[in-house]
């Protein structure tokens, strides 16, 4: 077995700028007000003014970033999928691949930020999407953006040669399981770790989806 590559800080040209790293930060203050608010009141029950307020920040600013409330929410539905592809970018190139994706979401499902309140939101959003259409399409989006960012780490972990159809099935395949896990997860009152968790869940969806794949590795 292949030892995880350590992590280090990105730096360079592909790190985030001092303007982009604030850019990030008032996003994320706004989407927790807006899952603050939805909890509170329902999406119904809130507006784009309301969630502005609840963030200190002016009407503008929200439209800057966001084109109505629902959007709002994005920036913590896809922080979970951000921090498991970067860990399982952290993966040595030659790892099986099924292994380094389950080591990988076990530790994002299972780190203190996705436990304290990650999943904790994202439960709420999940269940509040029930009713809301709009908000459901956010999450299908976040999904598939996440599809097409994991697409590259896998090819990197499989080699040049690895074909590219395994790739895009292996990383739908990934999502799929991921997401499916948490919308299962959220329809209960399960608790984020142990039995039944999201990380359980979604170890388990990983092996039955990729047991029968070619893998490359």
């Amino acid at each position: 077995m292949k030892s995880p590559r350590p992590y280090t800080p990105q730096t360079g040209p592909g790190a985030q700028s001092l303007t982009e790293r604030r850019k990030a930060a008032t996003q994320l203050d706004i989407a927790r007000a807006a899952c603050e608010l939805f909890a509170e009141h329902g999406p119904d029950g809130t507006t784009a003014e309301d969630i502005a307020r609840r963030a200190g920040v002016a009407l503008r600013t929200f439209y800057r970033y966001f084109r109505n409330k629902q959007e709002a929410v994005a920036p913590l539905l896809a922080g979970g999928g951000d921090a498991w592809r970067a860990l399982l970018a952290e993966e040595a190139p030659g790892t099986p691949l099924a292994e380094a994706l389950e080591r990988a979401v076990t530790r994002a499902l299972t780190g203190p930020t996705a436990v304290d309140e990650g999943l904790n939101w994202t439960r709420g959003l999940l269940r509040a999407a029930t009713d809301d259409p709009a908000l459901r399409a956010v999450w299908y989006r976040v999904n598939q953006d996440s599809e097409e960012r994991l697409a590259p780490i896998l090819t990197t972990l499989a080699g040049p040669t690895s074909d590219p159809l395994s790739i895009r099935l292996l990383a739908a395949a990934a999502t799929d399981a991921i997401r499916v896990s948490l919308e299962v997860w959220s329809t209960t009152n399960t608790p984020t770790t142990g039995p039944g968790s999201p990380s359980a869940l979604a170890a388990r969806a990983l092996h039955e989806l990729t047991s029968g794949m070619d893998l490359m590795r």
